[in-house]
C-alpha cells in the first residue's frame, strides 16, 4: 500500500479512538489513546502477484509476516492491514501468529453493512480482490449480493489506481474512479458502493460528481473495528495497526 494511503489510515483510526472516548463520557486527551505502532515496509504488489504466475503468488507473504513477528514481539494483541488486496493472504498470517487478531477488512465491512440493514452492494477494487473473491465471499456470508464492475470498469480502476493516485494524478484518479462509481449506480440503483482499494478514497476525496452516491470506506470501517478492539482489551496491553 502507498504510504499516502498509509497516512489516512493512521488519522482514521486516531478520529475512531476520539470518538470512542467521548462516548464513553471521556475527555480526549493524549494519555487516552492507546499504545500502537505503524508498520510501513516494502512489499511487492500485491494484485500483480496474484495475477501472475511468473511473479509467484506468495512474494508479498514473506515481507508481511516479517512485520508481523517484529509487531508480535512489541505485544500487539491486534493488527489491521489496511490494505484490501493484502487480505488474501489473511489466512496465513493469522495461523502463524494465532496469538494476535489479524482483522480481516471485508468481513469487517460485511458485517458493518448488514447491520445497517444493507441486503446488496456494488465493489470498486483492483484485480487481484477481484481474482480471490475477497468481498464477494464475506458478502455472501453476511447474506449480502455483491455486484461487480464490467471489464472496462475494472480497466478504469486499475488505471486510477497505479497511473492516477500512485503517480500522484489526482485529476486522472477522480475522472476513472467517479466513471465507474455512476456507471455502477446507474446499473445498480441506490446502492452503497464499496471502495475496496485504499487509494479510491483518497481519489474520490471532494469530488462532487459523486457527492449523491453511498460510498462505504473500508479503511475508515476497520479503524473503527480496531479503535473498538483498543478499548474492549485490558488497559496497558498494546495495540498494533499494520499498514503497509
Amino acid at each position: 500500500m502507498g504510504p499516502a494511503a498509509g497516512a489516512d489510515f493512521v488519522r482514521l483510526f486516531v478520529e475512531a479512538c476520539a470518538r470512542l472516548m467521548r462516548a464513553r463520557g471521556e475527555p480526549v486527551s493524549d494519555q487516552g489513546f492507546p499504545e500502537h505502532w505503524l508498520a510501513q515496509v516494502p512489499v511487492p504488489d500485491r494484485s500483480g502477484a496474484l495475477e501472475s504466475a511468473a511473479l509467484g503468488a506468495q512474494q508479498p507473504l514473506e515481507p508481511m509476516l516479517q512485520a508481523l513477528g517484529r509487531l508480535a514481539a512489541l505485544g500487539s494483541r491486534a493488527v489491521a492491514i489496511a490494505c484490501n488486496t493484502a487480505h488474501a493472504w489473511h489466512a496465513m498470517l493469522q495461523e502463524r501468529f494465532p496469538q494476535i487478531e489479524v482483522l480481516h477488512v471485508a468481513r469487517e465491512v460485511s458485517a458493518h453493512l448488514a447491520a445497517q440493514g444493507v441486503r446488496e452492494a456494488a465493489l470498486m477494487a483492483t484485480e487481484g480482490t477481484y481474482r480471490v473473491g475477497l468481498y464477494e465471499k464475506a458478502m455472501a456470508e453476511a447474506g449480502l449480493a455483491c455486484h461487480l464492475p464490467l471489464a472496462p470498469e475494472r480497466e478504469l480502476l486499475m488505471r486510477g489506481i497505479y497511473e492516477g493516485v500512485k503517480a500522484g494524478n489526482m485529476r486522472l484518479a477522480e475522472d476513472c474512479f467517479s466513471r465507474v462509481a455512476l456507471q455502477l449506480a446507474e446499473r445498480h440503483g441506490q446502492v452503497a458502493i464499496v471502495m475496496g482499494c485504499t487509494e479510491i478514497p483518497l481519489g474520490l476525496q471532494g469530488v462532487q460528481a459523486v457527492s449523491g452516491l453511498r460510498l462505504v470506506d473500508p479503511a475508515r470501517v476497520l479503524a473503527e473495528a480496531l479503535a473498538s478492539r483498543a478499548y474492549d482489551g485490558a488497559t496497558g496491553i498494546p495495540l498494533t495497526r499494520l499498514i503497509r
